[in-house]
């Protein structure tokens, strides 16, 4: 066989081109969920904490603080801004409980002298708000996002429409007794289980979402027959407690939470309440629980619409 002719020099070579197989059924880069949901009021990067969270967080927890100390309320505000704010619904509620758990503290120290006489009603309660909060905690990290979003604003709504039947709940309650029991002769007793279970009922509610603990307590008491509503807070409050503090450090050692927002939030609460408690005496507790309504109706509707 006669050896290959050489090709001219500076004449280029041919090579066939590139074999790439199935090239149209390389997939696309699928976008994130985020991509894929509609936008927040507050652009601001999922990965990272913008001056507007902080903002917004700050800002919503000084009004929340300043309305816990004359209505109640509080979390139908700071829940629905940091959404607004670009958090995502489970952060946002992790980030909330957290930041304003010293706010839960200090109420529960202002209401420790209406502990003195409720001793051990105040330990049997610890126990079943710890673990319900445990547990309620635990359900939210279990829940998807997406199952998170679908759920949250039925939550709203479920707490707005509690803080608005609190008062009409609670004269129900007190009207449909008999007779009135003594505070002092009914804390010389030991709760009944139902009043426990029911207590742990509302710890995983409150680990869970939290909105609206308060009132199922109080109407709880009522049922019991207290009537010293000093009494009945302190009750409350200390059971507030337990569970918003073993959520916060649920979610503290899962790593949803906005450190920097949430501590924005907790100076804020605390000034909030400060504020709020001088200005109780001044300002219309009906107007303030008429605007809360408002805004936690308005926040619902506007979760739901953002499915």
């Amino acid at each position: 066989m006669p050896p290959p002719t050489a090709l001219p020099a500076g004449r280029p070579v041919w090579a066939p081109p590139p074999i790439v197989l199935n090239a149209d059924r390389v997939p696309a880069k699928r976008p994130s969920a985020d991509t894929l949901s509609l936008p927040p009021l507050i652009v601001a990067p999922s990965a990272t904490v913008s001056n507007a969270q902080l903002l917004v967080g700050a800002g919503a927890a000084l009004l929340a603080g300043m309305v816990n100390a004359i209505a109640g309320g509080g979390t139908l505000l700071t829940f629905p801004a940091l959404v607004a704010a670009g958090l995502s619904p489970l952060t946002a509620n992790a980030t909330s409980t957290v930041a304003l758990l010293p706010g839960a503290l200090s109420s529960m120290l202002g209401y420790r002298g209406e502990l003195a006489g409720v001793r051990r009603w105040a330990i049997l309660f610890a126990l079943p708000s710890l673990l319900g909060g445990a547990l309620g905690a635990l359900l939210l990290l279990r829940t998807s996002s997406a199952a998170f979003d679908r759920i949250v604003p039925w939550l709203v709504l479920g707490a707005t429409t509690l803080f608005l039947a609190q008062r009409p709940l609670l004269r129900l309650i007190r009207g449909s007794r008999q007779q009135a029991r003594d505070d002092d002769a009914l804390s010389a007793q030991r709760p009944s289980a139902a009043l426990l279970a029911g207590q742990f009922v509302v710890g995983v509610y409150g680990g869970y979402f939290g909105a609206g603990i308060g009132i199922l307590m109080l109407a709880a008491l009522g049922l019991m027959g207290f009537v010293n509503i000093h009494r009945m807070n302190g009750l409350k409050n200390w059971g507030g407690f337990c569970m918003n503090l073993v959520a916060a450090v649920t979610f503290a050692s899962s790593g949803i939470v906005r450190w920097p927002v949430a501590l924005g939030m907790a100076i804020g609460s605390v000034v909030g309440g400060y504020v709020g408690a001088r200005a109780a005496l001044r300002v219309s507790q009906e107007a303030v629980r008429g605007a809360v309504a408002a805004v936690g109706l308005l926040s619902g509707l506007w979760l739901l619409l953002r499915l």
